[in-house]
This record gives C-alpha cells, sequence and structure tokens, in this order.
C-alpha cells in the first residue's frame, strides 16, 4: 500500500497529538499525586502556624524548610501510596494507627512520620507560654514536680539510640514518658506504652543536624523553650 507524503504527515500528526494529550494526563496524574498533601483526606500536611524562622535561635529556619517541605512532605506523599496499595480504608488517621500492625513497614513508617509531624508543629510555638495549672498538676500528680517530669524526659529524649522520638503519654488518667523508634507512636498497637500523646519531641537526626550537628542534648535542651503548653493541655482527656 502506498503512502503519500500528505497521508505521513497526517499521520504523524496524529500521532504527535496522541501522545501530547498522553503527556498531558501523565502530568495531570503527577500534578493530582503532588496535591495528596493538601487533598480532603486523612493525613494531610498541616500549614505550619508560624514562618520558618519563627522558632530561630533554637531551631534554624533552613532546618524547618527542609524538615517540612522535604521530609514530612515525602511522608505524607508516602503513605497516600501505601492506602492506595494497600486498600486502607479506615475512616480516620487514629484508626489507621491502631491497626498498624496489619500493614506493610511502609504504611507503618509513613502513616507514623506523616502523623507524628503534624503533632510536633503544632506542639511548637515562637511565643513563651506559660505552664496551665490543670497539666501542672498532672505532671506533678505523676512525677512529683515539673523539673522531675523535664529531667526524666530530657534523659528519656537523650538515652533514645538512633533515629525516633520522645513522648509525653496520657493513659488511664496517668501521665507517662516512652520512646519510640523511627516514626511509631503511642496510638500504634505495636508499641509498648499505649496512649493519648500529649507532647512528642523529634530525635531524627534531620531535625537538628543543620544547627547542632552531632550535639543532640543541646538541641533537646533548646526545644524546651519553643513548647505549646496551651496546646499540651488542650490534648488531656
Amino acid at each position: 500500500m502506498k503512502i503519500t507524503r500528505r497521508k505521513f504527515i497526517y499521520n504523524t500528526a496524529a500521532l504527535t497529538t496522541a501522545s501530547m494529550v498522553e503527556m498531558g494526563l501523565n502530568h495531570l496524574a503527577l500534578a493530582k499525586e503532588k496535591d495528596w498533601s493538601t487533598a480532603d483526606t486523612i493525613f494531610n500536611q498541616v500549614k505550619l502556624p508560624y514562618d520558618y524562622r519563627a522558632l530561630e535561635p533554637y531551631i534554624d529556619a533552613l532546618t524547618m524548610q527542609i524538615h517540612y517541605e522535604k521530609h514530612h512532605a515525602a511522608y505524607v506523599k508516602a503513605i497516600h501510596e501505601a492506602m492506595i496499595a494497600e486498600d486502607i480504608a479506615y475512616a480516620t488517621e487514629r484508626e489507621v494507627l491502631a491497626n498498624i500492625s496489619k500493614f506493610s513497614i511502609k504504611a507503618r513508617n509513613n502513616a507514623g512520620g506523616a502523623w507524628n509531624h503534624n503533632f510536633f508543629w503544632e506542639s511548637m510555638t515562637p511565643k513563651k507560654e506559660d505552664l496551665p495549672i490543670r497539666l501542672l498538676s498532672v505532671l506533678n500528680g505523676s512525677f512529683d514536680t515539673f523539673d522531675n517530669f523535664k529531667k526524666l524526659f530530657i534523659r528519656a529524649a537523650t538515652d533514645r539510640f538512633g533515629s525516633g522520638w520522645v513522648w509525653l503519654v496520657e493513659d488511664k488518667g496517668k501521665v507517662k514518658i516512652s520512646a519510640t523508634p523511627n516514626q511509631d507512636n503511642p496510638l500504634m498497637d505495636v508499641v509498648e506504652i499505649k496512649g493519648n500523646p500529649l507532647l512528642g519531641l523529634d530525635v531524627w537526626e534531620h531535625a537538628y543536624y543543620l544547627k547542632y550537628q552531632n550535639r543532640r542534648s543541646e538541641y533537646i535542651h533548646h526545644w524546651w523553650n519553643l513548647i505549646n503548653w496551651p496546646k499540651v493541655d488542650e490534648r488531656l482527656g
């Protein structure tokens, strides 16, 4: 069959157009993926309640930007991928976390990473906040004094080997300190100390290394200047 020059040009144009349409659809699909963090679904990435520079001099702006835009955003994207791949259909984040042992390590690490970081951002404030009386009473009831609570929390954070988190956890009217590896948290059915998280500290190196290098203890002590105590009190049951 003879193909005329005009027919060849027509067929080439049609194929090019089809390819462009397909590329456009793929581009839209990729853009849709990138919008997962703001979609109307669970495990969204919350908007920071302050500017990247707001927590200086204790946490520098570049660390905040990388931590939020790269690390946290990656956890959010990955948990959405895992939810689709594993058909995770729970309606709330807490339900997913409470049943996390049923799913893959990818789901566990990234559900934790997405949830933990939202919790972490909201646990900090650039404003100096007083300790609410109710929260102080609860801490005194479990740790004798606030100073003793602070000492024990700092020790747990300093002693946490490798990457992980340190938590203040409410359970049956009492509060406890716990440490978890990787991105685990007290809402998960895989941890030893379960309960309602009130406060959490990220001791992964990416949370502090640009400013503090290997001086984790210095980062931990400085972080106490940023705690949003009214938010911690609000989380009490």
